[in-house]
């Protein structure tokens, strides 16, 4: 009997009784992360991470029953180890390791390669059969070292300064934006929006290490946030407010500015292809390593990612999911359905 099965409320493990990332309320949900792709409200009962516990407690409600483990540990349920590993992908993403009388499958979750220097870095797991994202399963999609992508940011800022223009960095706020606070603090102040301050806010109190930066408040005045790096999520990418201040130029970081097409298609001043998603070669580097002898392929590419793996002799096959290329589309909400377009 295999495992997992795709339902339409998600992967579902029928031994287990539970399902992984659903998209609709479940009695049991085994969460990957914290972005609102793969965690929704309604659920009865929520296992993760131990970091992403108070990220989705702070995005849906505090009442949320949930239930953690940190990495490498384990729990049985009705017969099937449950574990997490580390997926690189942001702070507290998980790998979910499912083991049954045997049979080993795990689910990735969104995940990327590359040691972010704050998310605890990918890991990768043997088992039978992987479900793997392909956000970015093209080879197109080659990234840079990300110190190569954060001295063209800086560079880029510093630019701006001295010609008395504002910088607007367009990040998601959950993963991207700490990256950025990480590899920009120092030289400027560093203003952010208020999702994403309060997003910090939880991170830090959860024991991670981040820079301090400045929460966005009425009294700001155009002439300190000309002076500094302003970073604002995606939703605010167009709003008024950016375009109010004193010569504000935008620069979106996402793996899609990989593609000039893409840069046009936002209208940006300048794009950063900075991701929290492997790359092309970093997808082939993972599903090699777990040795899998079947791979699932979700989120993204999945056609040609899933073909191209066929024809390197590693059996593959395409799941549709409800959630598709989901990299910091700009429409991207907060869980409880409060749209981050506002300031204070």
């Amino acid at each position: 009997m295999a495992l997992i099965e795709f339902t339409k409320r998600g992967i579902y493990c029928k031994q287990g009784d539970f399902y992984i990332d659903p998209w609709w309320p479940v009695d049991y949900a085994v969460t990957t992360h914290g972005h609102s792709d793969h965690v929704r409200f309604g659920n009865k009962y929520y296992l993760c991470h131990t970091l992403t516990k108070p990220i989705i407690q702070r995005r849906i409600s505090e009442d949320l029953n949930v239930e953690t483990l940190e990495y490498g540990e384990s729990i049985t349920r009705n017969g099937v180890n449950i574990s997490f590993f580390p997926a690189g992908h942001i702070i507290g993403s998980a790998q979910v390791r499912l083991a049954y009388k045997g049979e080993i499958c795990v689910i990735s979750g969104d995940y990327k390669i590359e040691d972010d220097g704050i998310t605890t870095p990918f890991e990768p797991v043997k088992c039978h059969s992987f479900v793997s994202e392909s956000t970015f399963g093209l080879p197109v999609y080659k990234w840079q070292k990300q110190e190569v992508v954060f001295n063209g940011i800086q560079n880029w800022v510093n630019d701006n300064i001295s010609q008395q223009r504002t910088s607007v960095l367009i990040a998601y706020s959950l993963g991207k934006a700490q990256r950025l606070i990480k590899n920009l603090a120092g030289n400027v102040p560093i203003y952010v929006h208020n999702s994403i301050a309060n997003l910090n806010e939880v991170i830090v109190n959860a024991g991670v290490n981040l820079p301090e930066t400045i929460r966005i408040i009425p009294e700001t005045t155009k002439e300190a946030l000309q002076k500094g790096i302003v970073i604002v999520p995606p939703a605010m990418r167009d709003s008024r407010w950016i375009k109010n201040l004193a010569h504000p130029v935008t620069g979106i970081c996402s793996g899609w500015m990989q593609v000039r097409a893409h840069r046009r298609w936002q209208s940006a001043d300048a794009g950063f292809a900075l991701s929290d998603h492997a790359d092309w070669t970093g997808l082939m580097e993972a599903i090699t390593a777990t040795g899998a002898e079947k791979v699932y392929v979700t989120h993204g590419f999945t056609a040609a990612f899933s073909r191209f793996l066929n024809e390197k002799g590693i059996e593959a096959s395409e799941v549709l999911t409800k959630f598709g290329q989901e990299d910091d589309e700009e429409n991207k909400v907060d869980l409880a359905g409060q749209n981050e377009s506002k300031l204070p």
